[in-house]
């Protein structure tokens, strides 16, 4: 060979049968190529344990530079609460009818920041780690997961805080009892139903922006309207009454998840343990989680390309 000639690539110096029988023996695969979506799930079973690794590392590095750290984790959605309880429980009196309305309030707060924050962390889950996704080779479900599973980390304290709050708010004047009960445990599955639920979001978003990034300035609007349209902060019965959207309101996947951690801490009567409430927990957790992860599969090859 002439030592100033370059090499002939292996594609023009083998056969096409030849070259297709090298790639299947060496278990070589095309890069660029959604994968099947059995082979999919395998893989990303088999990256579990990088998906623990990425969800502790996000959760640790996230306040680090801050005095606090990790506290602000338990004390933006306290400090939220704190606001909200002044001005609309407070104020504006919103939450008349409920026999404690701080702890509605709280409940509903600590809640939805975990499912707003999922959001938003699952919208840059693509566009935030785009040095990853081009230079190493994993199925793209893992950024997503595990930034949903960092928020999840970080709302177990939290969850503590809530639960204390809403106990200690019994003492305050004109405040209903929150009695220690056996249905405390049931913040458990509605934690992990909300979890689950999130995570399809996640999956959704995730898509959509690493597709359209221009879609990431319309997250915020879409989780102010949740929040007012899913009865963070006041009654949706209450309030709207016998309206036609009462229902809608009241049925839709966020407002459910809050009817069921309210339902688990406070003795709300016009919150009572409704096993339809529970089923629609699961229900609304399974399809998005499902149609959350079949879309964001579908566009695996184009992420880190657009």
């Amino acid at each position: 060979m002439d030592p100033g000639r370059e090499p002939e690539p292996l594609t023009a110096r083998l056969g096409a049968d030849e070259l297709r029988r090298v790639v299947e023996e060496n278990g070589l695969a095309r890069m660029g190529v959604r994968p099947s979506f059995r082979d999919y799930v395998r893989e990303l079973w088999r990256r579990r344990a990088f998906i623990g690794v990425l969800a502790t590392s996000k959760s640790q590095s996230r306040n680090q530079n801050s005095y606090l750290g990790q506290l602000w984790a338990v004390l933006t959605p306290l400090l939220n609460a704190t606001v909200y309880v002044i001005i609309f429980g407070i104020i504006l009196d919103t939450t008349r009818g409920m026999s404690n309305g701080i702890a509605f309030i709280v409940i509903g707060t600590f809640m939805f920041r975990f499912f707003d924050r999922s959001v938003v962390v699952g919208a840059d889950s693509i566009r935030n780690n785009l040095s990853l996704v081009r230079s190493v080779h994993f199925p793209r479900a893992v950024l997503p997961i595990a930034q949903v599973l960092s928020e999840l980390t970080t709302l177990l304290p939290a969850l503590i805080v809530m639960i204390g709050v809403s106990w200690v708010s019994q003492f305050f004047p004109g405040q209903g009892p929150v009695p220690l009960d056996w249905s405390w445990f049931l913040i458990v599955p509605a934690v992990l139903l909300l979890w689950l639920f999130s995570t399809g979001c996640a999956f959704l978003v995730g898509r959509w922006v690493a597709i359209t990034p221009d879609i990431k300035n319309l997250i915020p609007f879409a989780m102010r309207f949740l929040m007012y349209g899913s009865g963070v902060i006041f009654s949706i019965n209450h309030l709207l009454g016998d309206h036609p959207a009462a229902k809608i309101l009241e049925y839709q996947p966020v407002a459910v998840y809050l009817y069921l951690a309210r339902g688990a801490i406070a003795d709300e009567p016009t919150i009572p343990q409704d096993p339809v409430m529970w089923y629609l927990g699961v229900g609304w957790a399974l399809l998005f989680l499902v149609v959350g992860f079949v879309m964001f599969w579908r566009g695996e090859e184009r992420y880190g390309r657009d």
